[in-house]
């Protein structure tokens, strides 16, 4: 059995509205990226964009997968498949990131770290961790529906990486390890026992496994139970340089025997790190984990699982000492069954009642800061005047998405509104945002409408924004457009009056992740808090190409 009852099937049958909700989200395909090679093989990364932390589980004949969300809202994607290669964003568990007044400003590196996935009498739960604050619960009994609120688990500062397992006599056990930046220790794995809900933790814990040493840094353990072993499966070594461990007892609380199950080897997947241990339909086990790719973000590859004496071997073990190196390609699953191609949504028309599921906001959304009217055929977005000091590291209506592959072009469409002819110090458009940022802007002045690159070097320091270059528009509409070139996300940015010949403006620019995520790409339409309010960009469409 694995994860518990990984290896069950839904009770409850779905209903057609369930079903009607994953094939809307199930019909986009990248112009960009696709695993999928459409002869019976995928390439790695499966999902090549930033889902850090990932957990999938299997319910039925469904896969789903969430993922660290950070300070990111709505938070905790929910991602579905039928076959573990081609994926589409279904929901976000996490509507508002709680306690709300903390996360109503952006807290980088902060909020919902490495969720997990567990499935207990016909219902899905999710365990997340927020580092400042403990472990949280959330469930629900349709995936791409409603998720109940949060619950706390285990309060406290540096409880990380929760899983969650209901072991056969019906007894719940909670696993988690440590952040030293809070808790002032890590390397350590324990095991708490729970009420039989899994609502809260009952007793003060038991450490199961220290990692001081052998394996420093070891955290992101996964519960699983197989021919009377009970697995936990964790990284360690660091997320850049790291290996993939398994521990393995006849009791739950140990001891533990230990065995190196993944490593990089002579490969380009460094740090082969925290995942899943899923299995298909047809008894097939696999492996998803992540790679740290920087400015990219932690990119999800799926590995082959072979058992040897009962030890899983992860990947490519062509030396045969049961510890595997990742495969760049292979055979897709054997699920007895072919789906379509389908990638996680990117690019958007902007002509559906919401939002599409790939953009997040950097901190609880207000109601106020857009409005997407039906059949209107644009976004609009307001000038929200916000108290930005020098620059948007602090600003939470930044609408931003992953960077979906590693060379990439995002080009928007966009119309600068400005009501009441106040002007000064509005502006709107479309941005790199890291640690450093970039962006292009449209703004107004006495003498017309303006483009403009501005950069800002250190925006978690709080460095000033500069000015590169500014020219003049035709008029209020503009195409704003950044190549994402790779292996290093050099950023090139242009403009067009008429959407048909681009000039390049300013100068290229490095994209840089923030702290634990990638850069993000996106849009964002500001004010300073002295003007007058009024101004809007109305968005026509943001789509993603070659």
């Amino acid at each position: 059995m694995i994860k518990n009852i990984q290896y069950f099937i839904l009770i409850a049958v779905v209903t057609l509205i369930e079903l009607n909700s994953l094939n809307a989200q199930s019909s986009y395909i990248s112009k960009v990226w696709v695993s999928d090679n459409g002869d019976g093989t995928y390439k790695n990364p499966v999902l090549n964009a930033d889902y850090s932390d990932p957990d999938v589980i299997r319910v039925g004949d469904d896969f789903y997968m969430t993922a660290s969300s950070f300070n990111c809202t709505p938070g905790l994607p929910i991602l579905h498949s039928r076959d573990m290669i081609n994926w589409s964003i279904i929901n976000h568990a996490l509507k508002k990131q709680i306690p709300e007044e903390s996360f109503n400003t952006p807290q980088q590196g902060k909020g919902v770290w490495a969720p997990s996935f567990a499935y207990h009498n016909n219902e899905l739960y999710i365990y997340y961790p927020d580092p400042d604050y403990g472990i949280y619960m959330i469930k629900t009994k349709d995936p791409a529906g409603e998720w109940s609120r949060p619950v706390m688990v285990l309060s406290g500062k540096g409880i990380i990486d929760p899983s969650v397992f209901w072991d056969d006599d019906g007894k719940a056990y909670l696993s988690v390890a440590w952040a030293a930046s809070r808790a002032g220790v890590n390397s350590l794995l324990t095991v708490f026992k729970m009420n039989r809900e899994g609502t809260s933790v009952i007793d003060e814990g038991k450490h199961i496994y220290d990692g001081h040493g052998m394996d420093h840094t070891v955290e992101g353990p996964k519960f699983y139970k197989r021919n009377g072993y009970y697995y936990i499966l964790c990284p360690a070594g660091g997320v850049a340089t790291g290996w993939q461990l398994a521990l393995r007892s006849k009791n739950i609380f140990g001891p533990y025997e230990r065995k190196v199950v993944m490593v990089q080897g002579n490969t380009g997947i460094n740090g082969p790190h925290q995942g899943a241990l899923v299995q298909t339909p047809k008894g097939s086990d696999w492996f998803f984990h992540f790679q740290d790719k920087g400015a990219y973000g932690r990119v999800v590859h799926l590995q082959p699982v072979q058992w040897k004496n009962d030890w899983p071997v992860i990947g490519d073990d062509k030396d045969g000492d049961g510890t595997g190196v990742p495969v760049m390609q292979f055979k897709k699953p054997d699920i007895g069954n072919v789906y379509p191609t389908q990638t996680p949504a990117e690019s958007d028309e902007f002509n559906n009642d919401g939002l599409g599921l790939q953009w997040q906001w950097q901190g609880n959304p207000k109601i106020q800061w857009s409005a997407l009217i039906r059949k209107s055929g644009f976004l609009r977005l307001f000038a929200v005047p916000s108290d930005t000091g020098r620059n948007l590291w602090s600003v939470p209506n930044l609408l931003l998405q992953k960077f979906p592959a590693p060379s990439f072009t995002a080009t928007v469409k966009i119309k600068w509104n400005i009501e009441w002819d106040v002007y000064q110090n509005k502006k709107a458009g479309l941005i790199i945002m890291g640690d450093d940022y970039a962006y292009l802007d449209i703004h107004k002045t006495d003498k017309g409408f303006f483009v403009t690159q501005v950069i800002c070097n250190d925006a978690v320091g709080g460095g000033p924004e500069r000015t590169i270059e500014t020219r003049a528009l035709k008029d209020s509409v503009v195409y704003l457009s950044v190549h994402v070139g790779a292996p290093d996300a050099n950023c090139v940015f242009s403009y067009s009056d008429d959407g048909v010949r681009f000039n390049n403006i300013g100068v290229p620019f490095k994209a840089r992740p923030v702290k634990w995520t990638g850069a993000k790409i996106g849009l964002f339409s500001v004010a300073t808090p002295k003007e007058r309010i009024g101004g809007y960009a109305d968005v026509d469409w943001f789509r993603i190409t070659k």
